[in-house]
């Protein structure tokens, strides 16, 4: 009897130990100044996102006007089509280069969240944009939100750096 209480303990301890670790992977953000998400400032959004990746070990990214001039044109655009996906008739590649960005690139997007809070919660419940968030070879980025019917909140977030760190 000891010995299944015991073994029991031990599992609820270690799912414990375990949830509460990746609760912690999410920092609390400091409270934006900004009335809309539309509206946050560049310096909000990069001390957001480097809360994120020095929580998670991760080294803090610069900001990038031409990432944001490439990931506006995708939040905006699934704004006006009141669609979630990564291609709308204009590839990630496309859009980048159209705004003058040569690098390599990968892209979050998320729809509904209502705060950047909420979308990097968002991404960080999934592998996918968890690993783009995270990863060590991208050094800069650009996010942007733009609202579509209803008032429904498109995210979207463009990683890059140089195609050199990807063919080590």
């Amino acid at each position: 009897m000891l010995n299944t209480t015991t073994r029991r303990g031990f599992i609820l301890l270690t799912a414990t130990a375990t949830l509460a670790a990746c609760s912690a992977t999410i920092p609390v953000l400091p409270k934006s100044a900004a009335s809309t998400p539309e509206a946050l400032s560049d310096e909000e959004i990069l001390t957001a996102i480097n809360a994120v990746r020095r929580a998670n070990g991760a080294p803090p990214w610069r900001y990038n006007d031409r990432l944001e001039a490439a990931a506006r044109s995708q939040a905006r655009l699934m704004a006006q089509k009141n669609t979630l996906s990564h291609d709308l008739g204009v590839t990630l590649r496309e859009r980048v280069t159209a705004a003058g960005y040569l690098g390599a690139v990968g892209e979050n997007v998320a729809k509904g969240y209502t705060s950047l809070q909420g979308a990097i919660e968002g991404w960080m419940a999934s592998s996918g944009h968890r690993g783009t968030l995270l990863n060590h070879k991208f050094t800069e980025f650009g996010l942007a939100a733009a609202r579509g019917p209803g008032g429904k909140l498109y995210w979207a977030m463009i990683a890059g750096g140089s195609f050199e760190a990807w063919m080590v």
